[in-house]
């Protein structure tokens, strides 16, 4: 199944399906809809601090489980099955967000934390599938690939989602409000309807004579167990995971909390929206572009380039003061968001056994997921403490900083020779067991 045009289509639509909730719900309707529909707050920093909150839960919860459900899923086969499951979970809480009524913002944020990890439940196991799907020739692009159709299908459903708001008359709707209400159900149509390719094109291969689920479980708990231990000898791949956990930390707070930010120091909810749609269809030639960027300079220095990229922007913000200036930066940031996700979900794959892939890939969503508890809390918090957003804003740019220092460190080559040392260890383990 490797490199087959076949697998890679389907592989990467799961991306054009999901990217949906990412900039509908998550970036872009979701945030606005929080403070000026369901939340019953009186000032915009209490807002932004418990939309803060219900991002970092959501964190806790994923984190916790990603490592544990993928060595699960690798003890099993169950990488695909587990996708689906979250994936299903996801689009039934999306669609379930039209019936949350005014100043219910409690209610809201139940849907939308239940929402979230079915999104980024789903994302372990498709990520997991991607050292499958790739050789090692060619998982840049089709890492890349996946982003960049994530950022075009996701935008094009943004697109409309964004003209039935600014025009909802012209849709059926009464108002702004049934628009967006609305918006909700497409997102949870549209992730369902493009997740039936990698359903059905994918073919997981059977691992360890495909256990079954009980026998599964209790190996899966084994494996984390060893696997965990292994990460603190995997020096490559643990320093790695230290370096994503901090500048991963500030792409998500910033995908997560820009809308909320711009809304706060007062730009009309309308341009807001726009500079999403900037962000999407620039992101999409971007994410491909960085690709061969990353073979010209090296993916680990392209990574580097794009965490001070962040940095730079991160600042820009704190200055931020006119509609342009938004705009500019969201042009900016489509320029280096889908390079630096893409090439960090590739670069992993070159530090681990691919035969653990899930498991992994679970711990490397579980540290993006503890980051992304960091993020939000400290910029809700900051922004709370000192009553100024645009200090919020600012404060994450320690975590992009930390985040590069800690990457120019880690070496691929001994990486390689970690993983060859890590199997060895395995079937030294596998034999001793026979032996008994």
């Amino acid at each position: 199944m490797q490199d087959s045009r076949k697998a890679i289509i389907s592989w990467s639509l799961y991306d054009w399906a999901n990217s949906a909730f990412a900039t509908t719900v998550m970036a872009g309707f979701f945030p606005v809809f929080f403070s000026s529909y369901w939340s019953n707050t009186s000032t915009v920093q209490e807002s932004t601090f418990y939309l803060g909150v219900a991002n970092s839960l959501e964190a806790i919860i994923v984190a916790i489980l990603a490592p544990i459900l993928g060595s699960i899923a690798d003890k099993g086969s169950y990488k695909k099955r587990f996708l689906i499951f979250f994936a299903f979970m996801g689009c039934v809480m999306t669609g379930a967000l039209f019936f949350v009524q005014a100043g219910m913002w409690q209610q809201a944020v139940l849907f939308y934390i239940i929402a979230t990890v079915g999104f980024s439940g789903s994302l372990i196991f498709y990520d997991a599938l991607l050292p499958m799907v790739a050789s090692s020739k060619k998982v840049d692009f089709v890492s890349s690939l996946g982003y960049g159709l994530g950022y075009i299908g996701g935008g094009l459903l943004f697109l409309i989602n964004v003209l039935m708001y600014l025009k909802p008359t012209a849709f059926g709707f009464a108002d702004e409000v049934a628009a967006v209400r609305a918006s909700f159900v497409s997102v949870a149509i549209w992730w369902a309807v493009f997740s039936i390719p990698i359903m059905l094109f994918i073919k997981e291969p059977k691992e360890f004579k495909n256990l079954k689920a009980s026998k599964a479980v209790s190996a899966g708990l084994h494996q984390f167990a060893v696997t965990f231990k292994a990460v603190k000898n995997l020096k490559v791949v643990g320093l790695f995971l230290l370096a994503y956990w901090f500048y991963i930390d500030g792409v998500d707070t910033i995908i997560r909390m820009a809308v909320d930010y711009g809304t706060a120091i007062g730009f009309p909810a309308s341009s807001l929206i726009v500079a999403l749609l900037i962000t999407q269809f620039v992101a999409f030639p971007s994410a491909i572009a960085y690709n061969w960027f990353g073979h010209k300079i090296g993916v680990k220095n392209a990574l580097l380039v794009a965490i001070g990229a962040y940095s730079f922007i991160a600042i820009l913000g704190f200055f931020m003061a006119q509609t342009w200036h938004f705009y500019a930066l969201a042009c900016m940031i489509g320029l280096f968001q889908g390079g630096i996700q893409a090439l960090s979900r590739s670069y992993f794959t070159r530090l681990i056994p691919e035969e653990y892939s899930a498991e992994f890939f679970g711990f490397f969503n579980m540290l993006g997921k503890f980051a992304a508890i960091i993020g939000p809390l400290l910029m809700g918090g900051v922004t709370l403490l000192t009553g100024s957003n645009r200090i919020g804003i600012l404060s994450i740019v320690i975590l992009f900083v930390i985040g590069g220092l800690l990457l120019k460190k880690v070496d691929s080559e001994e990486g390689a020779r970690n993983v060859v040392e890590f199997r060895n260890s395995m079937a030294a383990r596998e034999l001793e067991k026979l032996n008994r």
